[in-house]
């Protein structure tokens, strides 16, 4: 047995001999690329004139399409106008329904007031939903959600993003739908749109704002549509996937029965479907939500605008109070939608003869709304609750925050200097330092040793994209905030992961405060970090931690929690100790997800990377930032594919990485 295990450790060591000195090699040559800079100047740093224009041909091909490409019957221009103009009526509808009340001209001088819908029946709605979801206690979760806007005075912005959303939602669902079922039909298809949707779910929410503020202007309508463009790519991968995992006895039940292709798809395939459809549909409202905040900048209103503003004045108790509606909000349609999602099948049973005891729900929901909003004419009160019955903890948390900046303005002012000195201004000039092509050489080798030529081609060329198009050097600011952060992320990320892998009670705990987390808006994390540290790199890194540790803690937990039980008893058996078990066997064993984790915190990171511009850093975030101010579509664009192409080498890589570790482990 020993001799068997040795000769697999001399092979095993011969495999590995050549990468070593591939290695070697490269790491010699960067060396010697960056002793002899002033010989090989190009080499060092990618000359300017070798740039490629491609931001200004980018920014002039968008001006040619608004004011010159004519379709004939009309321009592109009014296209887009055309498009903007038939969103805008079902925005409005929305609106008027939840927010700001319908107005008829009865003639030139009387209008016809008609009240929004009361927040009482909209709570008693979201009651009625929860429980026809589920059971009672979602009900009252629901409930307590809506509730809080109403009492924490967040009612009317909470609306405004509301009829934003449920009209958003169901065009994205749709689009994303149909798109879907295409590239299921099609694989020609598929293999058009898989790039296309990697590169939109990696692209920075910020590059999206940049063209559509140019084609269609400033405005609510504006802000649906970035938010439509944003959410839609999960709602077409689920539909691709859920169509292929239909069993194929379920398809062939359906040809047998005489089903065309049509009724095929929509009435057996659909239908199978239907859990995984459900999750896309979960995923766009989620992502809809996300984009509430950044869409405020181009129009959008409501509680977006409502964060943006307190992040300007520094106000964080009222930025945590919108913020949690955000994240109220979030919770209350992530759990119906999930509920709805996993309802069983209804059963089969006698209809009863009455419509309201066939929709008992619709009836009471109809009743209420009815009725509320009726009261709503004559009683004040029920149309919008009075100020004076409503709650804030804004001046609460503002005190807080400058009472920690009172009393603690010298030691968290000492940290940060000590980690800006010794820690974070070194490795920002040491990649700022490393030659270009030694970089996109060793990206090359890495993507060669862990998945070929062709992951090597993929990884060099995208690197290669960012240095022609003359972004190299933020580039590699963005690459020093992103991977110190993720470094601190891991560090705090998967002790708790493992903390919470071995302990139910914890597990619990903290899957609800992760949870919480998860939903809460990127631009909440910055208000508090701005006041105690104000603006830099280091309050970037702050931010971008504690919105990117949630994965690292969710896939350390989950892979840990995953190791075969059996393996875990024949370890004991063995005499391993726990931390033995631990070290030897679950960590071993849960590495490739922990790495699948630590790959999704790097694309959390770089997705923060671009609201952290907000604080001054001077990264490809802050080119976003300046190119959505100034309008400046091709630099935006350029940019925000820049951002992508950094998360789709690392992507690659690591999940690379992680399928051959799983084949080494027969875990694949």
């Amino acid at each position: 047995m020993s001799t068997v295990l040795a000769s697999k450790e001399a092979l095993a060591g011969k495999r590995s001999h050549p990468w070593l000195v591939a290695w070697t090699a490269g790491l010699v040559t960067t060396v010697l690329l960056y002793a002899f800079r002033d010989y090989w100047p190009w080499a060092w740093q990618y000359p300017r004139e070798w740039n490629v224009p491609l931001r200004f041909w980018v920014s002039d091909f968008m001006s040619w399409l608004v004011n010159e490409f004519d379709l004939g019957l009309f321009t592109f221009k009014e296209l887009t106008r055309s498009l903007s103009w038939l969103l805008h009526w079902p925005l409005a509808a929305a609106q008027s329904l939840l927010s700001a009340g319908f107005g008829i001209e009865l003639s030139e001088d009387e209008m016809l007031r008609l009240p929004r819908l009361s927040w009482l029946g909209i709570v008693a709605l979201a009651v009625i939903l929860g429980h026809l979801a589920r059971n009672w206690g979602l009900a009252a979760l629901t409930g307590s959600c809506f509730l809080y806007l109403a009492l924490f005075g967040q009612w009317d912005s909470a609306m405004v993003t509301l009829s934003s959303i449920i009209i958003a939602v169901p065009i994205g669902v749709t689009a994303g739908l149909l798109v879907g079922i295409w590239g299921f039909r099609s694989a020609r298809v598929e293999a058009i749109i898989t790039p296309v949707l990697d590169l939109m779910q990696t692209v920075p929410v910020f590059a999206y704002l940049v063209p559509v503020l140019f084609l269609f202007g400033f405005g609510p309508v504006a802000a649906m549509i970035a938010t439509i463009i944003y959410a839609t790519p999960p709602m077409v991968r689920c539909t691709m996937l859920s169509l292929k995992l239909v069993p194929t006895e379920t398809v062939e039940f359906g040809r047998m029965a005489g089903c065309t292709r049509r009724q095929l798809l929509w009435r057996v395939q659909i239908p199978s479907a239907r859990p995984t459809l459900m999750v896309g549909v979960n995923q766009v409202i989620m992502l809809s939500l996300n984009m509430v905040i950044i869409a405020s900048m181009i129009g959008a209103g409501g509680l977006g605008f409502d964060v943006l503003s307190s992040l300007k004045r520094l106000q964080f108790g009222q930025g945590v109070e919108a913020g949690l509606a955000i994240t109220l909000l979030a919770i209350a349609l992530d759990r119906l939608s999930q509920a709805f999602a996993n309802q069983p099948p209804p059963e089969h049973r006698e209809q009863p003869t009455s419509w309201l005891k066939r929709h008992p729900h619709l009836g009471i929901a109809l009743a209420v709304i009815l009725v509320t909003t009726g009261l709503g004419v004559f009683v004040d009160a029920l149309r919008s609750l009075p100020e004076n019955l409503t709650l804030t903890t804004g001046p609460f948390w503002n005190d807080v925050v400058s009472w920690v900046n009172v009393n603690f303005f010298d030691e968290l002012d000492a940290v940060k200097s000590w980690l800006l000195l010794n820690f974070l201004i070194p490795v920002k000039r040491f990649l700022l330092q490393l030659p270009w092509v030694a970089v996109t050489g060793l990206v090359a080798l890495a993507g060669y040793q862990l998945g070929g030529w062709r992951l090597a081609l993929v990884s060099a060329s995208l690197a290669l994209f960012i240095a022609v198009t003359g972004n190299w050097e933020k580039s590699m600011i963005s690459i020093y905030l992103c991977g110190i952060s993720v470094l601190f992320a891991a560090a705090i990320g998967i002790p708790i992961g493992i903390w919470a892998a071995l302990n139910n009670r914890v597990h619990r705990v903290v899957q609800n405060i992760i949870d919480t987390l998860q939903t809460l808006p990127s631009f909440v994390y910055l208000i508090p970090v701005v006041m105690l540290f104000r603006v830099g790199d280091f309050s970037a890194m702050i931010a971008i931690v504690a919105y990117a540790v949630v994965p690292a803690i969710r896939y350390t937990d989950h892979g840990i929690r995953q190791v075969p039980p059996d393996l875990i008893e024949a370890s004991r058996a063995m005499g391993c100790s726990r931390l033995q078990l631990l070290r030897r066997v679950q960590l071993p064993m849960a590495m490739p997800e922990i790495m699948l984790g630590i790959n999704q915190t790097i694309m959390m990171a770089l997705a923060m990377l671009v609201i952290t511009a907000l604080v001054g850093t001077r990264d490809l975030g802050q080119e976003v930032y300046i190119a959505l101010t100034k309008a400046d579509t091709g630099r935006g664009v350029v940019a925000g594919v820049c951002v992508a192409f950094i998360a789709i080498i690392a992507d690659r890589l690591i999940g690379a990485w992680a399928r051959k570790k799983k084949r080494e482990l027969g875990l694949a």
